[in-house]
């Protein structure tokens, strides 16, 4: 395992006060002190400089549709030219901006990036499936094959050392789609896959009974798009999605697209996940895997994380000290160093800077 030490954010948030210590009323000091606690957020330290879900403006990004088997329009967005080939699959209620933050890094380093909206999310599409995870993987191949992933990303004799495949990051549902498609035909998941990553992500998740039709309904309810685009309660109601040292426009950020993705899409999508079981087959992936995940995850923890290195022989496992779940926004410098150790050799330097670099390289501790 890796233990990642990673640039903290300054302070540590617990918003707490009393109203009877203050001597005021309870909600107004309540109030007060998510006031003062948003304010803390807004002057952290941002990694993204202000752009956690990064459209790629300025790097000559190309827009692209693909269409799934079952006829679902997936929106791509393609950036760079030469180097390694990065196929990045985002979160649920997320969109393929939040993978935006790395995706600059990797065409910084002379590298390709190919970003894509999953299926009802974005400007994609849902096609004849509907929602379930198999359909998510159908979305995958689709892009791998509309892109090129055989033969055109990884390099020979690296440390990714795979097929020549792209290399695939999955993040939360990302990496469950990924999961999906590696579970039903290993052999030709080598042939367009080079190496994995997978960021922040599950193989099973359990809810039944009152508690999963609980969820589902709160999840879709209209009620909760209204307070999620409130400024204040949005960043409330989603600190648990990042680590110890929130940043007020990562929070806006997951906000901002859980409100844009319809209920619905949410409440299907959670669905499916309740329903997944991807054990068996994450097991059977042979490429090389790097499982990565944030030490104050709360919504895809770290132990689970551990339960899927523990099920692919040689995967290597990497914990972000201090990060949360939102690893592609909290910590863009170590997930694109990750992704291109995962792509082996270096290309040659770009031409021209194509936007922020990753940091220096951090010191690791490395142990089977």
């Amino acid at each position: 395992m890796i233990e990642w030490k990673q640039r903290g954010n300054p302070g540590k948030a617990s918003g707490k006060a009393s109203g009877k210590a203050s001597g005021k009323a309870p909600g107004k000091a309540s109030g007060k002190a998510s006031s003062r606690l948003v304010r803390r957020w807004d002057r952290a330290h941002d990694p993204t400089g202000g752009l956690p879900l990064d459209d790629l403006e300025g790097l000559g990004a190309a827009l692209d549709t693909v269409r799934s088997p079952d006829g679902a329009e997936l929106a791509l967005v393609r950036a760079g030219q030469g180097g390694a080939l990065f196929v990045l699959s985002h979160c649920w209620t997320g969109d393929h901006r939040v993978w935006g933050p790395v995706a600059r890094r990797l065409v910084g380093a002379g590298h390709r990036v190919v970003l894509y909206d999953q299926r009802g999310h974005g400007a994609s599409t849902v096609g004849a499936r509907g929602l379930v995870l198999d359909a998510l993987a159908d979305d995958l191949e689709a892009v791998l094959e509309r892109v090129g992933g055989c033969g055109s990303g990884v390099g020979g004799g690296g440390s990714g050392g795979g097929s020549g495949g792209a290399v695939v990051a999955g993040h939360s549902m990302g990496g469950m789609a990924v999961g999906a498609l590696a579970s039903r035909d290993p052999g030709r998941f080598e042939r367009l896959v080079g190496a994995v990553v997978l960021v922040a992500t599950s193989s099973t998740l359990e809810a039944k009974g009152v508690r999963r039709r609980t969820a589902t309904r709160v999840i879709a309810h209209r009620h909760l798009d209204r307070a999620m685009r409130r400024p204040l309660l949005g960043a409330l109601l989603v600190r648990d999605y990042v680590g110890e040292s929130p940043v007020l426009s990562h929070l806006r950020a997951v906000a901002d697209t859980f409100a844009s993705t319809p209920g619905p899409i949410r409440a299907g999508l959670l669905a499916a996940m309740f329903d997944m079981d991807l054990r068996a087959g994450v097991a059977r992936v042979s490429v090389p895997v790097t499982v990565v995940v944030g030490s104050h995850d709360k919504i895809t923890p770290p132990d689970e994380a551990r339960r899927i290195k523990g099920a692919i022989t040689g995967a290597e496992l990497v914990v972000v000290p201090g990060a949360g779940h939102m690893l592609p926004i909290e910590a863009p410098d170590v997930v694109s160093r990750l992704l291109i150790q995962s792509a082996g050799p270096k290309p040659a330097p770009p031409t021209q800077s194509a936007g922020p670099k990753p940091a220096p390289p951090i010191a690791l501790q490395r142990s089977s």
